[in-house]
């Protein structure tokens, strides 16, 4: 009867700690840090938010995934840093994106828009309208381009 109740208690407190790291969705921007809620104020002002996925981690912090009404889905670090940003067809805001890479873009590629943008430590990527995938070092240099096709 003893070890049957601590069986019970450990899977009771297993699950109580299991649930602390369960995504959680939401519609308020008020659950975003500040850095994430500035970042949608200046560059998507009119957009409103249609969902908010917060993934919590269990050795990793949070980190935010937006989805707003016009379809652009807006990953966060747990700061409010955005990592990425995918716009579907829609060009990605000029400020995103560096000059050095636009600048790129628009000499090598007049007439593509960039949809979408990932930020890593190291790198960007960037999704072109034609479907490619081209990569930059962070200070915006041409590192290569592959197709998704």
């Amino acid at each position: 009867m003893k070890k049957l109740l601590i069986v019970l208690l450990l899977i009771i407190c297993g699950a109580g700690a299991a649930s602390a790291f369960v995504d959680s969705y939401v519609i308020d921007r008020d659950k975003l840090p500040e850095n994430a809620k500035n970042m949608l104020d200046e560059y998507f002002p009119k957009a409103k938010v249609s969902m908010i996925k917060i993934d919590r981690h269990l050795l990793k912090k949070t980190d935010y995934d937006v989805k707003l009404t016009n379809g652009t889905k807006i990953e966060f670090n747990n700061k409010g840093n955005w990592t990425s940003v995918d716009c579907g067809s829609k060009e990605v805001p000029e400020g995103l994106v560096m000059k050095t890479i636009r600048n790129y873009v628009k000499k090598n590629y007049d007439g593509l828009k960039i949809v979408s943008i990932v930020k890593k430590t190291t790198s960007y990527t960037i999704g072109l309208s034609d479907g490619k995938t081209a990569k930059f070092n962070l200070l915006g240099q041409f590192k290569g381009l592959e197709s998704d096709n």
